[in-house]
């Protein structure tokens, strides 16, 4: 099984509930189709780069995911026919990416230096 990661950019014209029955969906999909879920981040509403569909912001969800390639076509399809969302990007994390990832989540990065450190 491989891993990957999914962005989604939901419309900003959804509330923050039915967002979140959106985002459910697709796991719900990832999971009956035994995809195992490695982590989900909720963003939450941001501006975007540029507009799409004359709108500004977007909820940007972004889900982790390790299942077979068929799983990705099946999600893609569904992601594509669902008018609540604008974008979509699903990329395969190699084993860089996924170690990076794991740092990550564990706070590697985020960790302030000690003053005594910073004062060398």
């Amino acid at each position: 099984m491989n891993q990957y990661e999914t962005t989604i950019i939901l419309t900003p014209l959804l509330s923050e509930e039915v967002a979140k029955e959106v985002i459910a969906k697709f796991s719900k999909l990832l999971t009956d189709n035994a995809a195992e879920i490695v982590m989900e981040d909720n963003w939450g509403l941001k501006k975007l780069a540029y507009p799409i569909e004359k709108k500004s912001t977007g909820y940007y969800h972004l889900t982790e995911y390790k299942c077979s390639g068929e799983v990705i076509g099946k999600l893609e399809v569904e992601l594509k026919r669902d008018e609540r969302v604008m974008r979509f990007l699903t990329i395969s994390l190699n084993k860089h990416a996924v170690a990076y990832n794991d740092k990550k989540r564990g706070g590697a990065f985020n960790k302030k230096k000690d003053t005594a450190e910073v004062a060398k």
